[in-house]
């Protein structure tokens, strides 16, 4: 679809060039486009996205307050960019129907969804370490609050999903769903006595953007709509996740790779607040596993509600069997980390040891 003219209009922008210079982003959540040549008027390239509805325009109050606060504390980060009036987004239509659109600052480089290369994830968590650091000062309330980890709420869901008459007599959903709830019966769900820090909220590997130059250094985190106050468990928890498990997330043998889990810890305490702890950071492995089988108990949900907004049409021929392959490999996730617990610990007190001396 075309940007809409309002929308190019709020921000000054050539709404007669816009067909030559918007080039479409594939994104799961956002729409998003870059917008570069004549369109611009020979100003820098920007991206303009328009929100998931899950998002609302509060959130960008939260988005200033901290790319403001990382840019003074010199780390890259994109900004918002505020429209011909001065606000910070725009709206596409009126009422019940009406769009966020904002637009942000162009950051270069490059993103990628997994990697098996140890430099990599080692500098990814560095920049995940001094995001943490950066922020760790930060005295600000967030306004818009949207609890992206609240695993007791989604494993009752899934409860209350199975026993729907349209689950009933689905036999793929309520064994697999049977699965997770098993799981579940041993995963820690409580964090309350660790503090509460300023985190991303979704760090996996493709809100990382690297550097186009230097492949392989991380240059800055992207994706800003989940920053909010939150626990390390669940933050580092779903980073390794994310960037440890070398079969990525479209497999139904997933496991976390001891090598790639030293990497990123070792990257992670390079960088991040000295005030974080060895409770913290062992806190991680259970949020690996507890993150793992969040995600498992809402793609088990979605294999009987349909609801999943981020299916991949070009290798599934449904939401439902996309779901259903997502929910088994995160499932065999959380299992992996259980079994390998006493490894995971001895590499995560390798790298607290290196810490101290260094």
């Amino acid at each position: 679809m075309p940007v809409p003219v309002e929308v190019l209009c709020a921000y000054g922008l050539d709404a007669e060039e816009s067909a030559l210079a918007a080039r479409h982003v594939p994104s799961l959540i956002n729409l998003t486009y870059v917008i570069e040549g004549a369109l611009t008027r020979g100003r820098e390239p920007l991206v303009l996205q328009r929100m998931h509805p899950v998002f609302g325009a509060h959130v960008h109050y939260d988005i200033e307050a901290v790319t403001a606060h990382l840019e003074a504390r010199k780390l890259t980060t994109p900004r918002l960019l505020r429209t011909r009036s001065g606000a910070l987004w725009t709206t596409e239509g009126a009422g019940a129907e009406a769009r966020v659109w904002r637009a942000l600052s162009y950051v270069d480089g490059v993103t990628v969804h997994q990697s098996r290369d140890l430099a990599w994830l080692e500098s990814a968590a560095g920049l995940l370490g001094r995001f943490h650091a950066a922020l760790a000062d930060l005295d600000y309330q967030f306004v818009h609050e949207r609890p992206l980890h609240d695993t007791s709420r989604h494993l009752k869901n899934l409860s209350a999903v199975l026993a729907s008459e349209r689950a009933l007599s689905d036999m793929d959903a309520q064994e697999l769903g049977s699965e997770i709830l098993r799981q579940a019966e041993g995963v820690r769900l409580d964090f309350s006595s660790l503090p509460r820090r300023t985190i991303h909220g979704d760090p996996k590997l493709s809100n990382v953007m690297f550097e186009r130059e230097r492949p392989g250094r991380a240059k800055c985190m992207i994706d800003l709509d989940t920053l909010g106050r939150g626990y390390l468990a669940y933050e580092l928890g779903d980073a390794l996740r994310s960037w440890c498990n070398p079969a990525g997330e479209d497999t139904r043998a997933s496991c976390v790779d001891p090598s790639a889990f030293a990497a990123v810890l070792q990257g992670y305490l390079s960088a991040c607040p000295d005030e974080v702890t060895e409770t913290e950071l062992l806190s991680a492995i259970d949020g690996v596993e507890t993150v793992s089988l969040e995600l498992a108990s809402r793609f088990a949900a979605d294999v009987v509600v349909d609801q999943y907004f981020g299916w991949d049409s070009t290798r599934f021929g449904s939401r439902r069997q996309h779901n259903l392959l997502r929910a088994q490999g995160q499932l065999a996730l959380s299992r992996n980390v259980r079994e390998g617990r006493g490894k995971l610990c001895e590499i995560a007190e390798l790298a607290l040891g290196a810490r101290g001396r260094g």
